[in-house]
């Protein structure tokens, strides 16, 4: 049994690391052409593989290489087995050729140590805030549930949040709305759809002064047409915004060339530029 969403590996990894042992694999380094990058890891248990570190001839040496380390020694020593690191050439000895090179490390870990793992394996999460809960948030929550991003989902009405949410998803009612920019976290990105114009623009406004004092929004992005952002940027520069500050806000959101109107179209569209953003940050 594999288990492979990123939304919900750490939780399932924490989970059943608090009933058996397993070793962390990890990506420490990596040089050349490779499946994935330095950080991600997975989990291998005797039954269950938790997470992935790019699939192929590699990930089946990894995991029985972590395997052989858990029949070593009885769970009661594990804390006296100490890490162990690996070099993989992704060449013709694995059957693999994207020619690059992976450094691994194997640290066997208990039920003890989920704490720790939960805060290093959940920190490097990028903060996402996300006003509105119409048809389109819905989607988005959806969408970014399973990617890098920790969700503050805003809205002025309470009853449109679900009775759940995805895992790493909070949900807060504010009202006004606009009042919720001034908590939001260092580096969030921003995403405005509320249920009205007016509403937007009052987010917009929101975000552009705390730029203006603190410039920690590495993107904001207002749902709709070229038009209403053109009507956006009159009654914002009306309010003393300059064009340089308001040159900040992307809209439309969502990467270019997705023409589809569907919410489940826009959400994979926006988080898709959201995902361009880390590699700005």
């Amino acid at each position: 049994m594999v288990f492979t969403s990123a939304s919900r590996f750490t939780s399932h990894f924490l989970d059943r690391l608090a009933r058996q042992p397993a070793v962390l694999v990890q990506v420490t380094s990596t040089q050349g052409s490779v499946p994935r990058e330095a950080g991600v890891w997975m989990a291998v248990f005797d039954d269950a593989v938790v997470g992935t570190i790019g699939g192929g001839h590699l990930e089946y040496q990894a995991i029985a290489r972590a395997r052989a380390m858990l029949g070593a020694r009885p769970a009661s020593q594990q804390a006296a087995q100490p890490a162990s690191d690996g070099r993989f050439a992704l060449g013709p000895a694995l059957g693999q050729c994207c020619g690059g090179v992976m450094h691994l490390r194997f640290e066997r870990v208990g039920a003890g140590d989920g704490p720790a793992l939960a805060v290093r394996l959940g920190g490097d999460l990028a903060p996402v805030a996300l006003f509105g809960g119409g048809h389109v948030g819905h989607a988005l929550v959806q969408v970014l549930a399973p990617l890098p991003f920790r969700i503050t989902w805003i809205d002025s009405r309470e009853e449109v949040f679900p009775a759940s949410v995805p895992e790493r998803v909070v949900c807060e009612h504010s009202e006004p709305v606009q009042g919720a920019v001034a908590g939001l976290a260092p580096q969030s990105r921003v995403l405005i759809m509320s249920f009205s114009h007016a509403e937007d623009l009052e987010v917009v406004a929101a975000c552009l002064r705390r730029q203006r004092e603190q410039a920690d929004f590495p993107y904001v992005g207002l749902i709709g047409s070229k038009t209403k952002w053109a009507t956006f940027q009159r009654r914002l520069e009306a309010r003393g915004f300059s064009p340089a500050e308001l040159a900040r806000i992307t809209c439309p959101i969502g990467i270019a060339g997705i023409t589809g109107k569907e919410p489940e179209v826009i959400a994979v569209a926006v988080a898709a530029q959201l995902l361009q953003t880390l590699r700005l940050s």
